[in-house]
């Protein structure tokens, strides 16, 4: 967005925004706030720009296990529930476990336990061959897939977390002998996998779901993965 822009949408002078942005003025906390609008920032965002104006922040950050968030867990974890037979889980802006129903729990059993230490990391836990790589029989799309959407993230957040976490996920050993040319164009990427109890080959495509009016910082970076069957064989082995 250009400074013009900015200020139009912002409903201040071009001239006021350049001297806010130069250092010549002192910006207010309702200044801030105006400006934050128009660039949709996420209100971790918000907070750090006030906190570099020199106000406090808007949003508050806790803990999902914190007593004055115990509403909004029941929430995500009735959502959770309620996608059950079918794999669903919570992660934060890391992708670190936060929260997973029964059938994604069950999916990790297999995971060595140096990758279940708290934090849980889904995207290390999926990819790293101690954990469900092993399993996954289209290796080569599901890597392609993980790495790309992380590398997004990371572009989209310049959140220097996420860019280690890719660089350590890029540098875990790649697939012998498949390709990901598949994934190009693909609408959904399936996560095919044999269940590491049952054998069973189970497909699935996810969608992600987020909170998007949340107001507390934990809750607006929450993010749902829910697992759907891809094919009527997935369903029937997991709902008979």
């Amino acid at each position: 967005m250009s400074q013009l822009d900015l200020a139009l949408e912002a409903d201040v002078s071009t001239r006021h925004l350049s001297f806010v942005e130069s250092g010549r003025s002192a910006a207010s906390r309702e200044m801030l706030l105006r400006l934050a609008a128009p660039l949709s920032l996420p209100p971790r965002e918000r907070d750090r720009l006030l906190l570099a104006g020199g106000y406090a922040p808007l949003h508050g950050e806790r803990a999902i296990d914190e007593p004055d968030m115990a509403a909004a867990k029941s929430v995500v974890e009735a959502v959770l529930r309620g996608h059950a037979p079918f794999p669903a889980l919570a992660v934060d802006r890391h992708w670190n476990l936060v929260l997973a129903n029964e059938a994604a729990t069950a999916l990790l059993a297999d995971v060595a336990a140096e990758l279940l230490e708290p934090p849980v990391n889904v995207l290390r836990a999926s990819l790293h061959p101690k954990g469900l790589a092993r399993h996954i029989v289209n290796l080569a799309e599901w890597r392609h897939h993980v790495l790309a959407r992380l590398r997004h993230d990371a572009d989209r957040s310049l959140d220097p977390a996420l860019d280690v976490l890719h660089a350590e996920l890029k540098a875990l050993p790649a697939p012998n002998g498949q390709s990901a040319t598949g994934v190009a164009g693909c609408i959904a990427v399936p996560l095919t996998l044999r269940h590491p109890a049952s054998g069973s080959v189970l497909s699935f495509i996810s969608t992600t779901t987020v909170f998007g009016t949340a107001t507390d910082v934990t809750l607006s970076e929450l993010t749902l993965e829910c697992f759907y069957p891809a094919d009527e064989a997935t369903r029937l082995a997991l709902t008979s």
